[in-house]
This record gives C-alpha cells, structure tokens and sequence, in this order.
C-alpha cells in the first residue's frame, strides 16, 4: 500500500500513475473533497507549453508537451489553441513574445476575426498557437478523483494524513520544516458571466505592466488572470488587483463592461527559485511539490516520475513512447 498525503492535482495525478502500474493506493485529505484545500481551483486551467515558454525554462515546455493527451482521458480538454494579441501601443510586446516562443503562427486583423468574431477590427495583429488547449480546474479534479476511485484507489477526506506518508504532496503546507526553499506565489482571478461576448478559445492580453489570460469556461463564463505576487497572504484579492483585472477585460472586449462578477479568489502557489518543480527525499518522505503557476500543464509528467520512484516498472513493462 502507498500511501499519499493531499488529494490536490499532485496527489491526484500521481495516485492515477501508481494505480495504473497496479499498486494500491490511499490518500488523505484533510478538505472535505478533492483538491479543496488545494490552489489548484483558482488555476486557469491552461494546457500551453509554447505559451509558457516566453518565461519559463526549455523544461516547462518539454514537461507539458504531454499533457493535452494526457488530460483527455480523464476530462474534457477544448483543443482550440491559444490566441496572444496586444494593443496597438504595445505592439513590441507582441514582437517580444514570438521572439521568445515557438510552434506560433502570425495572424494578421483578418485572421483574427475569423478565428474570434467578436475581437473583429480590435487587434492588427496576434499570435496563433494551434497546438494548445485549455479545460475546467475544478471539473477535472472532480474528474480525475473519480478515475482514481474507479481504479480502485481510496480516498479519505476530512482526514489529517498520518505522521509518515510515502508521498507528500500537500503545497505550501509541506514547506517547513522538510521544505524550507519553498516560497510562496500568490495569485489572483474573477470568474465573470457575460452574455455580450462569445470567445471560444484562451486568449493572452500583452501589455507591459497588466499581462491577463481569459479562458472560456461553458454558458458563457470567463475566468480571468494575470497577477503574480511574491506574497504568503491568504486575504481576499485586493482593490489594486480586482481593478487591474476588470480594467484589462474592458480592454480586450468592451463588452465585458456589462459582465457579472461571479466569484473573486486568491490562492497561494507552492514555487521553489527557479520556478521549476521537484521531487524531493526528505526522511525517507518524497515530496512533490513547486508546481508553481504550471499546475494542470506539469502534473502529468510529474506525476509519472513520482510513480516511477514508487513503484520502478522493469522497461519491458512500461508502455512504448511514441512520437508526433
């Protein structure tokens, strides 16, 4: 029996790799219900490794070049890529971006327009990455929960973990004393309901000071992001940073003047210097954590490391990678 602390998307994802080798798994989970207690329901949940790359290393893009593929078998993943546009006063930072990145392709105001009806004579120019998707944070924990109860694993919430565990991975929690490099990253978002603005695919707004991300969500809801504060505060998002997301939303779409705000939230993203996830032994506990603000796109790969040092499977038993 291996055992996990925390049913967030680390714990999760892992437990769905070890099960998948045939262990037997239990996880604890001191939150009523899966990744409850985890930063992982305010994500964006965006799939875009070539996104991602304009700041993060070459291994952020190799990680997640998987996860699309992985994702799909277990929740729905709207493979519709990721469209970056900027203002015309901000038309370096577009230059910046592709510079920065690859797999994009440059659309014109034309192209936009087919592609997104409603940005139409809104944006000269944009950045078009086929390859990239996006799918619900909270349904696909809900999701992959269900899949690794399917496959046999127990879950049991509303439980403190014991005091020694096989794996930890429960965020910030972890950090001391067995973790003390890990800092936290605070990040903030607004759901919004508008049923002025039809926008099918993530979408990224450049812009110097205020960067934000849109992605869709279904019956015309929009969950919005952008900030990254080097904070451990678990307070509500400040005036400062609701203002700079509604703002930025007016400025993609105007119709978002008219939008409801549904739900406002902060969480705290576990992140060591370099930004980059790691498994660690500590005590003979290995620890998974520093996902970092690349949950959804990195668990996958992590995971199946993770379950690697568990469970090693001789070669000729793990599955053929294959290319394309």
């Amino acid at each position: 029996m291996i055992t996990i602390a925390g049913a967030g998307l680390a714990g999760l994802a892992t437990a769905y790799e070890l099960l998948q080798r045939g262990a037997k798994v239990t996880l604890f989970e001191r939150g009523p219900g899966p990744g409850s207690a985890s930063v992982a329901r305010f994500a964006g949940g965006m799939l875009a490794p070539f996104c991602e790359g304009e700041s993060a290393e070459d291994e952020v893009v190799s990680l997640g070049s998987r996860a699309c593929d992985w994702w799909a078998k277990i929740t729905p993943v709207h493979r519709r890529g990721t469209l970056v546009v900027a203002p015309a006063r901000d038309r370096a930072e577009l230059s910046r971006f592709a510079q920065r990145t690859r797999s994009h392709q440059l659309l014109g105001g034309s192209d936009i327009a087919e592609l997104e009806p409603a940005l139409a004579g809104r944006f000269a120019s944009g950045l078009f990455y086929k390859d990239e998707a996006h799918l619900d944070p909270r349904r696909a924990l809900v999701d992959l929960a269900t899949a690794v109860e399917t496959l046999g694993g127990q879950i049991r919430y509303d439980t403190p973990a014991p005091p020694r565990v096989d794996l930890d991975c429960t965020g910030m929690a972890a950090a001391l004393p067995a973790l003390p490099d890990l800092r936290s990253v605070r990040g903030e978002m607004a759901l919004l309901h508008c049923e002025g603005v039809e926008i099918n695919r993530t979408l990224r707004l450049l812009h110097p000071r205020i960067p934000l991300y849109l992605v869709p969500r279904d019956d015309q809801h929009f969950m919005i992001g952008a900030t990254m504060i080097e904070s451990a505060s678990t307070r509500a998002p400040s005036l400062r940073s609701v203002n700079e997301l509604l703002s930025a939303a007016f400025a993609l779409h105007p119709g978002f003047g008219e939008a409801s705000v549904v739900e406002l939230g902060a969480g705290l993203r576990p992140a060591f210097a370099d930004n980059l996830p790691r498994l660690i032994e500590q005590d003979g506990v290995l620890h998974l954590n520093g996902l970092y603000r690349h949950g959804f796109l990195l668990a996958p790969a992590m995971a199946r490391r993770a379950a690697e040092r568990l469970r090693p499977q001789p070669a000729d038993l793990l599955p053929l990678e294959t290319s394309g």
